[in-house]
């Protein structure tokens, strides 16, 4: 073999190892990749992510910090707080007296000696001795026309219909068992009859739960067009499985009004049918999904959900660019409740400036920290470019940054979503107590009547008497706190 055939074999064998290595290269940085994602997957919990804390399962772990500043005031009840202990009746329904029947000095009788007028009360509130229902019974009597002996038999009360039925006061409180506090409808019928001793079939409250729904139509109607015309709307959603199938709860709410809604779909097929959202003209607080963002109002992003997001780009990637934007969001909301503490309307301009001008040095930081690889990013299934998790929250937090900061611009709009995700977070309790519902029928009756007793406690009204006034056929209907 000539010099030229050995020097022309080596650089085969030289171009062959180099593209096995590129190839292992390649391969190395794929796997590199699945690692740092399944890595991060199982590093997620509520504090960095939107998993609920239900997720966490019962390790807590060291990472977990809250983003909460001490306010250095002790625990308990502050100065000039009212508090709820329990008060003593100015009318007891049973008075004992207990009255000395020696002298405790010379141990003289005194059974026979009055009493002085003067003494000490204490007041022990207990259950009645024995829990019954009440029973009335309704007699309609005939009488005879003296002038044309027509016999007229008396009519019975509207709200009696049938033989033997449950009052208003009962069905109320069934009500409230199942859709405010939870219960199961086995568990209400065996709570009711441990202390009435009534035996209630689930059938029973399945009829009080559809009377209720039928008579608070008017009532759901006001709370929705009263979400209509407020200045700033709370949006969120959540899975919702009903007869096995998932589906979408909808909640649009304020400090005053609540509305869920169910739907097979989770868009704007769902948002419109629902009609609360293209009528609405002021701000929506969301999380950022473009289904809302096609609305034509005003928005504001939930900076609860930047805050987790930023957390874990900062524990489990290590870019320090995230602490930073974290500290800006959080210093910026302390200003702002200071401010409004100052009852003032807005931050000067100066101040807005200057964490105008941090915000997008950070922008910058992390821009810089998450060049895209070369060759591009990767495109997934559908040929959409897939970027990193840092990459994607920099591009919001970027194209969006009026939206992520409208509570700095705006003092009427709050800093995060926590109010709509109170108020979900009682219906998925709901779903772990009694799991799916078994109707489209059942999961409509829960939604509305559980939106209307959510409003009427934001509204400090009791919400037995609002359902007993339900079941009288006079529904409250919720103030227009817009």
């Amino acid at each position: 073999m000539t010099l030229e055939e050995q020097l022309a074999q080596l650089q085969n064998d030289y171009a062959q190892l180099e593209a096995k290595a590129a190839s292992q290269a390649a391969l190395i940085a794929q796997l590199i990749e699945r690692i740092q994602t399944l890595e991060a997957r199982l590093s997620q919990d509520s504090h960095n992510s939107s998993k609920p804390p239900s997720s966490d399962g019962f390790k807590r772990s060291p990472k977990k910090r809250s983003l909460r500043k001490s306010s250095g005031k002790k625990p308990g009840g502050q100065p000039g707080h009212e508090g709820q202990a329990l008060k003593q009746s100015e009318n007891p329904d049973t008075v004992i007296a207990h009255l000395p029947t020696t002298c405790e000095k010379c141990q003289t009788d005194l059974t026979k000696e009055a009493a002085l007028p003067h003494f000490e009360p204490r007041q022990v509130f207990e259950l009645p001795t024995q829990l019954k229902l009440h029973v009335t019974e309704h007699r309609t009597y005939s009488k005879k026309c003296p002038t044309c002996q027509t016999v007229t038999k008396a009519k019975f009360p509207q709200s009696v219909k049938n033989w033997v039925q449950y009052g208003p006061g009962f069905r109320a409180l069934a009500v409230y068992l199942i859709t405010y506090q939870l219960l199961p409808y086995a568990r209400v019928c065996e709570l009711l009859n441990e202390i009435y001793s009534e035996s209630l079939s689930p059938g029973s409250l399945v009829n009080m739960i559809a009377e209720c729904y039928e008579q608070l139509a008017e009532p759901e109607k006001t709370i929705k067009t009263a979400l209509t015309q407020v200045k700033v709307l709370h949006c969120d959603e959540t899975g919702l499985y009903v007869e096995g199938k998932r589906h979408w709860l909808h909640v649009a709410s304020t400090p005053h009004l609540t509305h869920y809604a169910h739907h097979l779909r989770r868009g704007s097929k769902a948002t419109d049918e629902i009609g609360i959202l293209p009528a609405f003209q002021g701000a929506a607080i969301h999380d950022g999904w473009s289904n809302y963002l096609r609305y034509a109002c005003t928005h504001g992003l939930c900076n609860a959900h930047h805050l987790r997001e930023l957390a874990f780009v900062h524990e489990q990637l290590k870019q320090a660019w995230a602490a930073e934007f974290t500290t800006l969001l959080v210093d910026l909301k302390e200003e702002v409740e200071v401010a409004r503490a100052r009852s003032e309307t807005s931050l000067s301009s100066a101040r807005l400036a200057h964490f105008e001008e941090r915000y997008q040095q950070l922008i910058a930081q992390g821009l810089a920290a998450n060049p895209p690889p070369q060759g591009g990013w990767p495109c997934g299934k559908r040929g959409k470019p897939r970027q990193s998790k840092p990459k994607n929250l920099l591009d919001r937090l970027d194209k969006q940054r009026h939206q992520v900061l409208l509570f700095a611009y705006r003092f009427d709009v709050p800093f995060d979503n926590n109010l709509a995700e109170r108020d979900i977070r009682m219906v998925k309790v709901q779903q772990k107590v009694s799991g799916c519902f078994r109707s489209q029928e059942g999961a409509s009756f829960f939604c509305r009547i559980r939106g209307y007793l959510s409003t009427m406690k934001k509204q400090g009204e009791n919400l037995l008497v609002a359902l007993l006034d339900t079941f009288c056929g006079q529904p409250p209907l919720p103030k227009l706190l817009v």
